[in-house]
């Protein structure tokens, strides 16, 4: 059985075996997670975002889809990137932010990671609400950790006490715990 936990932290100190990142489709870094990670994990990671713009990705990540690439100098192993909704543009559809999460999960058994790190994807610029993030997260991950075996740990890591008030409300709506 996947525990599942929700702590406050910076999630480039995590050790885990894969973190996700909440990218842009460019995969280029940013503000946020995204910039955090890039600054954190060096140029490595850069480089390799870089490549998969010029080769698999011309085109950039779509929203919802996730892929992964080595970590750079964090302490994971791999970082697993996904792009959420920009509620900004009109993209309100939470089953895309659900996406997000239940691709990032495939994508890191993919990669042979038995312990995940998640942000709150969508819950800064791109304007999504933190309980709203928290619910569809929540949700998403306890669905697809019970359908797909494989996974020891899934830990949320949120940068506030809000969200992580919100996510341990989800968390406790859910399990009971």
């Amino acid at each position: 059985m996947t525990r599942i936990e929700a702590v406050r932290g910076d999630i480039t100190t995590q050790d885990v075996d894969a973190v996700v990142n909440a990218a842009s489709s460019a995969l280029l870094g940013g503000g946020g997670v995204d910039g955090a990670i890039h600054a954190a994990a060096g140029p490595a990671l850069l480089e390799e975002c870089r490549r998969l713009r010029r080769t698999t990705l011309p085109d950039g990540l779509a929203v919802g889809d996730a892929v992964a690439t080595g970590a750079g100098a964090l302490p994971a192993r791999h970082v697993i990137h996904t792009v959420g909704p920009n509620r900004h543009r009109g993209q309100t559809d939470p089953a895309l932010l659900a996406s997000c999460f239940t691709r990032s999960l495939a994508v890191a058994r993919e990669v042979g990671a038995r312990s995940v790190a998640l942000p709150a994807v969508g819950a800064g610029v791109y304007g999504w609400d933190g309980r709203e993030v928290a619910e569809v997260a929540v949700t998403a991950v306890l669905a697809d950790t019970a359908a797909a075996p494989g996974l020891d740990l899934v830990r949320f890591v949120l940068f506030s006490q809000r969200l992580l008030d919100a996510f341990t409300a989800a968390l406790t709506r859910h399990t009971g715990t």
